[in-house]
């Protein structure tokens, strides 16, 4: 791959993180100021960036608190920012999810609260049900990540064993006023998906749960799923909910749209082929490959030069012991079926700066990729078949680390196809 490609390859990502910069994406969409007190709750991995530009945009009073991943803070006046672990949740987070309720109670009919909530939120609230320990949540958090299931499904066994997911955080501060502003990480931008809907309840109920865990397979403790079985989540319908609302403030779907513009730019025609792909990351990534194959020999169904765009949120069952995240697991993939093809150059990434639990967003691959993986000593189909994704793109010098971004839109996917000559 050349330079060139690789930092065009940067720059379109930088152009989707700064379409959903907090920012730029919180000011639209303010509500008005209340009456009485203006409470800021939230949770997520872009919570305190949101926080500090609610604070720089807010022209009231304003108190709360939100809870991001530790190593994502923000320097706040106003709202109080809390740590904890992600993607697997930590005492710190339990004592986070309480310190949001205690900022919700007591409320009035005049007061506001204003809910800043983005991807990653589900382990950062843990609440377990009564009876249960954070031991077992995290138990079943640690489940549902090595699954392969998508996020819908995993949210709704994760609102059938929560005090916090599924609209209780909002139900718990009526009776004030909640508006959530929203940055989407979920295929299709359905709020109420987005770090399990701590504020947003949606009509998901106990079946649902128990089909997900059929379906994918997923060994839990019978206790959690009896649990589960009985569980009853917030009815969207109920009157505690009625005067709230929900906004989604910036998705996939805005930050590819304002990478294919830059693109466009630079003389390149993007194509965006969906803002909600998901599935196993290594069978996303060999369609992927196809299509970019398919531009490279015969010149459809996209001439090149051309760029190719995919968003959403792709999955990993887990079998292996290896190093790695969806999006590098999605590049060693995509680079074993594009070895020793000419002009196509990719970059998977996730847009909050970490895939996975490692310190890079993603990577590059080429056509060169497996060549030198196998030069360096490395089998890169033992690499895939042990989730070691991390370990290949590390050993080829190919790994992307724009460290935290402060916001969190799902899979970024940019593959250049140029013409082989």
């Amino acid at each position: 791959m050349t330079t060139d490609d690789r930092a065009l390859l940067a720059d379109l990502f930088d152009a989707a993180i700064r379409a959903a910069d907090p920012a730029r994406a919180l000011a639209p969409h303010l509500p008005s100021v209340p009456h009485g007190r203006t409470v800021v709750i939230g949770a997520g991995k872009g919570a305190a960036q949101l926080a500090r530009a609610f604070e720089d945009a807010w022209p009231a009073p304003c108190e709360g608190v939100v809870v991001t991943r530790y190593g994502y803070g923000a320097r706040t006046r106003q709202i109080r920012v809390l740590e904890a672990a992600h993607p697997v949740p930590d005492a710190a987070g339990a004592e986070g999810c309480r310190a949001l309720f205690d900022a919700v109670a007591d409320l009035t009919e005049d007061d506001l609260v204003v809910a800043l909530i983005t991807g990653g939120g589900s382990a950062l609230l843990p609440a377990p049900p009564e009876g249960f320990t954070l031991e077992d949540e995290q138990a079943l958090n640690a489940a549902l990540l090595s699954s392969g299931a998508p996020i819908s499904a995993m949210n709704a066994i994760r609102k059938h064993f929560s005090g916090s997911k599924g609209g209780r955080l909002a139900a718990a501060a009526h009776p004030a006023r909640v508006v959530s502003l929203i940055v989407s990480d979920v295929p299709g931008d359905d709020p109420a998906q987005v770090a399990s809907g701590p504020t947003v309840p949606d009509r998901t109920n106990a079946e649902a749960a128990r089909a997900a865990i059929r379906t994918y397979g997923i060994e839990l403790p019978e206790r959690l799923t009896d649990h589960i079985a009985t569980c009853r989540a917030p009815d969207p319908d109920d009157p505690v909910f009625a005067r709230n609302e929900v906004r989604v403030i910036a998705s996939a779907a805005k930050s590819l749209e304002a990478a294919a513009r830059l693109a466009a730019q630079r003389g390149l025609k993007a194509h965006i082929l969906s803002d909600a792909i998901e599935g196993e990351a290594r069978e996303v990534a060999r369609v992927h490959a196809a299509i970019a194959r398919e531009c490279a020999a015969r010149g459809r169904p996209f001439a090149p030069p051309a760029l190719i765009l995919s968003g959403g949120e792709t999955t990993v069952t887990l079998k292996g012991q290896g190093r790695g995240g969806r999006n590098t697991e999605f590049l060693l993939a995509l680079a074993q079926d594009i070895d020793g093809t000419r002009g196509i150059t990719a970059l998977a990434a996730d847009t909050d700066g970490i895939d996975g639990s490692e310190d890079n967003a993603g990577a590059f691959a080429d056509g060169t990729t497996v060549g030198r993986l196998r030069a360096a000593g490395h089998d890169p189909a033992a690499l895939l078949q042990n989730n070691d994704a991390y370990t290949a793109f590390e050993a080829t010098g190919d790994l992307f680390s724009p460290g935290p971004t402060g916001t969190n839109v799902n899979d970024f996917r940019a593959i250049l196809v140029r013409p082989a000559s």
